[in-house]
């Protein structure tokens, strides 16, 4: 410590930061060197798995830990262990990640250093983090917009002081994300209090900004109407942490967006596995940028007595070798933990409600989604519905949203611009701000660019922050072939997507298990995709008559993973039998075949096709010894296909023929004319055609 007091410390610094905090800066930018030193000492165990360090980066991201607050968000990326040490975790902490250990506070083992997922009541809330540089900005975002959301209803504790932050910690070469352009027009847009901190050392691993970059992040940003920004040197701690101070200070009270431009050296390897060495011809001139030794300076200067401040690194590198040794010391996973996390438990185990009420009418299909979104917002205040064109002027493109903005305000529903990502991956941040989003992607044509979404941040989240940040959201997606809509409005997407595991999927068939089936994903944890067919909305096509039901009451509700008997055929009769294994338009498909096969066709309709119901797929298997797997989807490599491969190895010594698949042709897509799309989708006939041919098999 020096023998300077605070008040003589703040004048020959010309600062206002505290000597206290001055003194913690530095005894954790020691603790930061010390780490990255330590790390490269001992690589030959270190990067066992890959890792990044903070070295040459320490001052700005100290400057914002240090005075982030507890009801504050943070997304740190995978070079940001001094954030997390400025904020209070130990470097034990961060080596348990570092060496994949069990007790691993983030991950438990299962995601790499520095990709931290915090949930402790006096630490910023940190949701989990991916290595998908750029991809953070939309959740990140999407908390901000959740704050923002809370604010205006109600929600947030009245009681804090401050007004939390959002914090999105990007590098610079991330910025040349599409995705992050969506976080930043969405920030502008909604006047969202999120700060958006770009840490720019140039380098995108090999490749040297004036490869890769037009302009810096500073003059990009400058871009969005409504983006204030500062762009200065992130190697000095003292403008690194004013200029953070007077930033969050202007979020907590205005609420509105910011974006900080750090210039700072990259000091160390991109990561452990891609050397500096290698290919870097600029270390000597980044040296000269050292944060380190600007701040030991600056402390010098103020007063701070030289062996004070090598006592303070001493310590920090006894300190760092100490907790390593405790941490190479710590249990692995085991091998039972694999399993852990991958969704949490849901509330929703059986079947309540009334389903078909007395004494009322029918109701199409898009008007029992519409009614159960409502009775979930009449309950819920923390519910809210939003995506392309479903406010109160349209009310969605299928009229799915009518009325539902007149009702509950523009604030609870609402237009989103053409950013499917954005509508996708911001149910992270909705989520981990507290709240039940419901959105839409308008056509299932059009979930490509959410993709990256819904694979990296939405479904990964519980299982790689070890269960503490499931996503909550509902994601309906209008699918299928209906009334000539030619390539780009026709297709179903539902084998992609069951491929994304950490994902529920629904895929109902009558408007009483749409409701139901909505029920039960509101109050599911996890994030639910529910593929609604656009031909079964309103019954208008031949033969889809059922799909118009009673709609059930307030409380019905259906648990995922229980498909539904359509129609039961008896076995054992003089005559063969078979059993038909399907969802969505393919019920209805098989229930008009099934017309000319009286008492020998059985109909299971799956519902959900994650989690699907394996025991009653497989009962009617074995009941009848024969079966088909009817999808709208090309038979080949689909989920259709993978189910008749589960049925087959589950049910071989029942079979008496193959399993057959009848699906759509094997095309890249569904043509306009509708005489080409009737020869491309599967129908009644060929339906019946196959039935036929299997049944005397």
């Amino acid at each position: 410590m020096g023998s300077l007091t605070a008040d003589k410390t703040m004048r020959k610094t010309n600062s206002t930061i505290p000597e206290e905090i001055l003194e913690k800066a530095f005894r954790l930018m020691c603790t930061a060197k010390a780490l990255s030193e330590l790390y490269e000492q001992n690589k030959e165990v270190t990067a066992k798995y890959v890792h990044a360090t903070s070295r040459g980066h320490e001052a700005i991201q100290l400057a914002l830990g240090l005075q982030l607050k507890a009801q504050d968000f943070l997304s740190a990326y995978y070079r940001d262990d001094s954030i997390l040490l400025g904020i209070g975790i130990t470097p034990y902490e961060l080596m348990l990640q570092l060496l994949a250990k069990r007790d691993d506070p983030f991950s438990g083992g299962r995601t790499y250093y520095c990709h931290p997922s915090l949930k402790r009541d006096d630490m910023p809330k940190i949701p989990m983090q991916s290595s998908a540089t750029g991809m953070q900005a939309i959740p990140t975002t999407g908390i901000a917009m959740g704050i923002q959301y809370r604010e205006k209803t109600g929600l947030n504790d009245a009681s804090v002081k401050d007004k939390p932050v959002v914090v999105c910690s990007l590098g610079d070469a991330s910025v040349t994300e599409g995705e992050v352009a969506e976080a930043l027009q969405m920030a502008v847009l909604k006047k969202l209090p999120i700060l958006y901190l770009v840490q720019d050392n140039e380098w995108d691993i090999s490749a040297n900004a004036k490869e890769v970059r037009a302009q810096d992040a500073a003059e990009y940003a400058r871009g969005f109407k409504g983006l204030e920004v500062r762009s200065i040197n992130g190697s000095d701690f003292t403008k690194s942490y004013e200029t953070i101070k007077e930033v969050l200070d202007l979020i907590r009270k205005e609420r509105r967006p910011f974006l900080i431009h750090a210039r700072v050296p990259l000091l160390n390897h991109h990561t452990s596995g891609v050397r500096k060495e290698w290919y870097r011809d600029d270390l000597e001139e980044a040296s000269r940028r050292d944060p380190f030794p600007m701040l030991r300076n600056q402390l010098i200067a103020a007063g701070f007595e030289t062996s004070a401040l090598e006592s303070i690194e001493s310590a920090a590198r006894e300190s760092v070798a100490t907790q390593y040794a405790e941490a190479l010391k710590a249990e692995n996973p085991r091998p039972e933990d694999l399993f852990l996390h991958d969704y949490a438990p849901t509330p929703v185990t059986e079947e309540k409600g009334v389903r078909a009420p007395a004494g009322k009418q029918p109701t199409v299909m898009v008007d029992s989604a519409l009614f159960a979104i409502r009775e979930l917002m009449e309950k819920h205040p923390e519910c809210l519905l939003y995506g392309q064109d479903v406010g109160g002027r349209l009310g969605g493109v299928f009229r799915e949203a009518a009325t539902l903005a007149q009702q509950f305000g523009d604030n609870r529903v609402f237009n989103t611009p053409i950013m499917e990502a954005f509508i996708i991956g911001s149910t992270v941040g909705m989520s981990a701000a507290g709240l039940k989003p419901i959105v839409e992607v308008q056509f299932a044509d059009y979930i490509w660019p959410g993709l990256n979404q819904l694979f990296t941040e939405v479904s990964r989240s519980c299982y790689l922050s070890n269960g503490k940040w499931p996503v909550s959201c509902i994601i309906r997606v209008p699918i299928g072939a209906y009334g000539s809509g030619g390539p780009y409005h026709s297709s179903s997407v539902e084998s992609v997507v069951a491929n994304i595991r950490g994902v529920k999927i629904a895929y109902p068939s009558t408007g009483a298990d749409l409701k139901g089936l909505l029920k039960a994903a509101y109050y599911d944890p996890n994030p639910v995709i529910i593929f609604e067919h656009k031909g079964l909305y309103w019954s208008k096509i031949k033969g889809t008559e059922d799909a118009k039901t009673i709609e059930p009451d307030e409380d019905y509700i259906i648990p995922f993973g229980k498909a539904r008997m359509v129609l039961e055929a008896e076995a054992g009769t003089d005559s063969t039998t078979l059993t038909v294994i399907t969802y969505g338009m393919g019920v209805y498909w098989a229930k008009s075949a099934a017309s000319r096969f009286a008492g020998r066709i059985e109909i299971v309709d799956l519902r959900t096709l994650n989690p699907l119901d394996e025991a009653s797929v497989f009962a009617s298997v074995r009941k009848h010894n024969r079966c088909i797997v009817l999808t709208e989807e090309p038979g080949n490599n689909s989920f259709a296909q993978a189910l008749a491969g589960r049925i087959s190895e589950n049910c071989f010594d029942s079979l008496d023929a193959p399993v057959r698949i009848i699906g759509s042709e094997n095309l890249p897509a569904i043509p306009l004319n509708t005489v080409l799309e009737a020869t491309m989708l599967p129908n009644a006939e060929k339906v019946s055609a196959a039935m036929e041919a299997l049944l005397t098999y």
